[in-house]
Order: structure tokens, then C-alpha cells, then sequence
């Protein structure tokens, strides 16, 4: 894979060298230091390492986690009008229960502690990873500010007949520590809702074709999902992180709606989708800079 840099820029906090290692390269592939991004394909454990010793007392303004939902496990599902395995890869598979909370709390630690003392953390997941994440975040002294359930028009049938069809997500949305003061964009969020207080069911769309023309990945999220959750907990400036990267929704919505990025993504097929994406999102976004300014 090869270094993208798009502007040179004086060294940043974010500009972190790591010696590859057997599982990861540990380098930067994507840099726009005018714009705020940095996008690395590295271990993300070891990336917050070093981000929590140079910023103990936090760096992000907001943090969004779309983690493994261990249920790469053999199971099916419907796509297409056909019947497929629901595998993602390796390492969507569960490792057991003890060590699959194990693995959340090790994570969950590392972005509270780069959270700012009033930064917030968003976490998407199935049942089979959701509770474990909402155990450790409240383990670990985070406070929990909303139960999210993500409704999903069209999802596929189940093909068991055994089960209620599966047609929502759960989003967490926590605080830092209990005492801490949130930040939260309430008359943003009522003007998205017709003038309404918006309530903890959101009818969000699956991502659009558009979103997925370089490329698919197997838990993409809609660009949509992710403008809603930065309006309602950033401002324009504000510093956000993703540790599990993927195709990076989160570094397209942060770039069009004028916040900063910093990713980490370990699956290259996933890192090579993301360059793209991002060059596309730093080029739309100077596009829309330069018609207003005329």
C-alpha cells in the first residue's frame, strides 16, 4: 500500500511512527493535514497506545467505534434472493464470551482515556456484541446517555423461519466519565425532526450505491448515520476518531460537515477503499468551499 500525502504540513500530534510489525504495516496512508485527516492502516490498540502517553488527558471530541460483532460464526442470511454464509472474516469470529469482553474492555479503556474530560463515545452493535460494550463502558466509569435503536427498512427475511426477522441495530452513546458535561446539539437535532425532539428510534437507510463505488465493505455504514451522530455531539473544528476505520464512513461524514479525522483500519482490501474515499471527500468538499466563495 502506498503513502498518500496530499499536502505537506509542519509534524502533528497525529503524525505517529510505528515499526510495522508481522500482523500490521504501521504507517500512514492518508494525509490531509489542512483539512485534519490522518488515516493509518496499523493495529488500532497500538495507535492508541501512543495517542493516550502523548495526550493523557484526552485528545478526541468524539469518538465512534463500529467494533466487531463476533457473529462470523457459520451462520446465514439472505442477499440478493440468495442464501450466503454471514462470515465477515477472522476477525469478526467469536473468540468465547470471556475473551470476546475481554477485547472490548481493552479498547473501550484506550478511547476513554483519549476522550476529552467532555468528549462522548458512539458504539453500533448487534446482540451479539452490544451488551458486552454497554457492561464495560459502564465498568470502566462511563456514563450511558442513550440506548439507540437503528430500524433498517427492507432487511433480509430470515431464512430459518425461527426467529423474528432481524431489522435493527443498537447504538450506545456515552460520556467519559459520570460527572462529565456532554456536549449535545439539541436544536440541531430538532430542526432534523421537524421541529421535534428526536426520539431514541432512528429510520435510517442502508448506504447508498453511490457510497459503495469503490468498493463494498461487509459493515459499511450509511454516510447518513454518521452526519446525524456528528451533528448531535461535535462542532465544526472538533477533533473525531474511528478505531475500527473500515471503509471510512466516519472520515467521508467528518470531512463533509467540516470536522477532523483520525482513523485506523487493519484490513488492507478495507484501507485501499478508504484512500479513495477520502481523496473523493477532501475533493467534493474543496468543490463546495470554492461555490460559496463566489
Amino acid at each position: 500500500m502506498r503513502r498518500y500525502d496530499s499536502l505537506q504540513a509542519p509534524e502533528s500530534a497525529f503524525d505517529i511512527a510505528l515499526p510495522p510489525s508481522a500482523q500490521s504495516p504501521n504507517q500512514c496512508v492518508f494525509r490531509h493535514a489542512d483539512r485534519g485527516i490522518w488515516l493509518y492502516h496499523a493495529n488500532s490498540m497500538e495507535i492508541m497506545d501512543v495517542l493516550g502517553e502523548q495526550h493523557p488527558n484526552g485528545v478526541f471530541d468524539m469518538i465512534f467505534a463500529d467494533p466487531p460483532y463476533f457473529l462470523s460464526n457459520d451462520g446465514i442470511t439472505c442477499q440478493n434472493g440468495k442464501m450466503v454464509k454471514v462470515n465477515k472474516g477472522r476477525w469478526d469470529k467469536s473468540q468465547g464470551s470471556a475473551r470476546n469482553h475481554a477485547f472490548n474492555l481493552d479498547w473501550l479503556s484506550r478511547c476513554q482515556k483519549l476522550l476529552k474530560p467532555n468528549g462522548t463515545l458512539w458504539v453500533t452493535g448487534t446482540q451479539h456484541v452490544i451488551y458486552s460494550v454497554g457492561f464495560g463502558m459502564q465498568q470502566i466509569g462511563m456514563r450511558i446517555l442513550n440506548n439507540i435503536t437503528w430500524e433498517k427498512p427492507n432487511p433480509p427475511p430470515n431464512l430459518s423461519c425461527r426467529y423474528f426477522t432481524h431489522a435493527t441495530e443498537t447504538i450506545l452513546w456515552a460520556a467519559k466519565a459520570e460527572k462529565a458535561k456532554h456536549k449535545f446539539n439539541y436544536e440541531a437535532m430538532c430542526e432534523l425532526n421537524d421541529g421535534k425532539q428526536m426520539k431514541s428510534l432512528w429510520k435510517v437507510g442502508i448506504p447508498k450505491k453511490e457510497e459503495k463505488q469503490f468498493g463494498k465493505h461487509p459493515t459499511q455504514k450509511p454516510v447518513s448515520l454518521l452526519n446525524r451522530i456528528l451533528l448531535a455531539s461535535t462542532e465544526p473544528g472538533d477533533w473525531v476518531f474511528d478505531p475500527f476505520s473500515g471503509s471510512s464512513t466516519t472520515g467521508v461524514a467528518a470531512t463533509k460537515l467540516g470536522r477532523k479525522f483520525v482513523g485506523c483500519e487493519l484490513d488492507e482490501e478495507a484501507i485501499a477503499v478508504s484512500v479513495k474515499r477520502l481523496t473523493k471527500a477532501v475533493e467534493d468538499a474543496s468543490t463546495d468551499l470554492a461555490k460559496e466563495q463566489r
